[in-house]
């Protein structure tokens, strides 16, 4: 038995339909733009889940500085209002994510144990993240207008 992996990459990868992403905004349809903001709320769900939790540990930077939790599940609060009703002002919350990630490098620094490639690293993902966040917010405002898929 062996592997198409041309036709697993079309479909899993590639395909407009379910991964969207190099479509442009003004070409989607309202089934293209369900998978995608589907998949940027659970990303951010999940992930600020994750950082809220690890956010109450006192090893961190941030030592046991409240905001950091409450931002974290405020997050994770707006990505649900978000998934549920595409709404602009929860899509918009969620997009100041990356700028707060980048505010919290600011402010207390990175962890101890990275070295300066992971620090770029992470700068450039958030910086790339920021990026895809104006892409959604672009989504969402054309939501009302995309046609049915």
């Amino acid at each position: 038995m062996q592997l198409d992996w041309e036709n697993l990459f079309k479909r899993y990868v590639a395909d407009d339909s379910k991964t969207p992403y190099f479509v442009a905004v003004e070409r989607l349809t309202r089934t293209q733009a369900r998978h995608e903001l589907f998949v940027y709320t659970l990303f951010i769900g999940v992930l600020f889940v994750a950082v809220g939790v690890a956010s109450m540990s006192t090893g961190l930077p941030h030592g046991d500085a409240l905001a950091v939790p409450v931002y974290a599940f405020g997050v994770v609060w707006a990505a649900i209002l978000f998934g549920l009703t595409r709404h602009v002002w929860a899509a918009a919350f969620c997009a100041t994510a990356p700028v707060a990630s980048l505010l919290y490098f600011l402010v207390y620094g990175f962890h101890p144990n990275l070295g300066s490639w992971d620090k770029v690293l992470l700068v450039v993902i958030v910086l790339a993240w920021l990026r895809y966040s104006w892409r959604v917010l672009a989504i969402v405002r054309t939501w009302p207008d995309l046609p049915p898929g």
